[in-house]
């Protein structure tokens, strides 16, 4: 079992610099992705930013260049830097992290952390 918790959320004004934390603990050995994900009210959740086991990354396309995801192996934490934010970057933004077992991938989720951009 792996528990993840966010950090690092808040009110900031557009223009600004952000950085969201997710600590894993528990059982978490085999970890294989871990992306951060945000929803907003009325829509569905989607991808903000995911590394893969081997420091490949993969962006939503309205946060290429301004966002970027990176992990710490050995303290098991996923690290979203945002810069420049923008008020459309608004939202809850999880943690998802996925842990190889045998032939599958079982995923794992934080409770989110608020971001709110505004002047």
């Amino acid at each position: 079992q792996v528990h993840l918790v966010e950090s690092g959320g808040g009110l900031v004004q557009p223009g600004e610099s952000l950085r969201l934390s997710c600590a894993a603990s528990g059982s978490t050995f085999s970890l294989n992705h871990m992306g951060w994900y945000r929803q907003v009210p009325g829509k569905q959740r989607e991808l903000v930013a995911r590394i893969d086991s081997g420091g490949i990354t993969k962006y939503a396309d309205s946060v290429k260049g301004r966002f970027a995801i990176s992990r710490d192996s050995a303290k098991n934490t996923a690290y979203l830097q945002m810069n420049d934010v923008k008020p459309e970057d608004t939202g809850v933004y999880y943690c998802n992290a996925g842990q190889s077992r045998w032939a599958t991938i079982i995923d794992y989720w934080g409770q989110g952390t608020q971001v709110t951009v505004s002047s």
